[in-house]
């Protein structure tokens, strides 16, 4: 089987799993979204535990004392490789701009779609993002 169908197949499980889910700090966030994908896409994640934090305070104190600063720098430290936004394959995470100082992850869909959380949103999304603060090619490691 291809890459391309692998990251399809991972990429879709993730959608069914979280779709329509409800925003709940430290339950359903972006964070969790792209954690609970990458360890699809093959990849080891270690995030708090489930319910460890429910605000955007203990969220940074969660990040900062993995050694963070947001969530843009913990992709960074997982070491995947920055990309251009316009060349993110289904399967790779997007950071977009928000207002929050945590950041924003979304995972790519096709078509220019992405899945995640956004400040307009109460649930798990499908958008369009026209914005982009980050990409990282995610390969499938499994």
């Amino acid at each position: 089987m291809s890459e391309l169908i692998r990251r399809r197949d991972a990429t879709q499980a993730t959608l069914d799993a979280v779709k329509g889910k409800p925003f709940r700090l430290g339950r359903n966030d972006c964070a969790r979204i792209a954690a609970a994908h990458l360890r699809r896409m093959g990849h080891r994640v270690k995030l708090p535990a489930s319910g460890s934090y429910a605000s955007p305070r203990t969220a940074m104190k969660a990040l900062k004392d993995r050694g963070f600063a947001d969530l843009l720098e913990a992709m960074d430290g997982m070491g995947f490789e920055r990309i251009a936004p316009a060349a993110a394959l289904v399967g790779d995470v997007l950071a977009l701009p928000t207002a929050s100082s945590i950041g924003c992850l979304v995972v790519v869909l096709t078509n220019g779609r992405a899945l995640g959380f956004v400040d307009d949103f109460a649930e798990a999304s499908v958008i369009q993002p026209v914005e982009y603060a980050a990409a990282w090619r995610v390969p499938y490691a499994r």
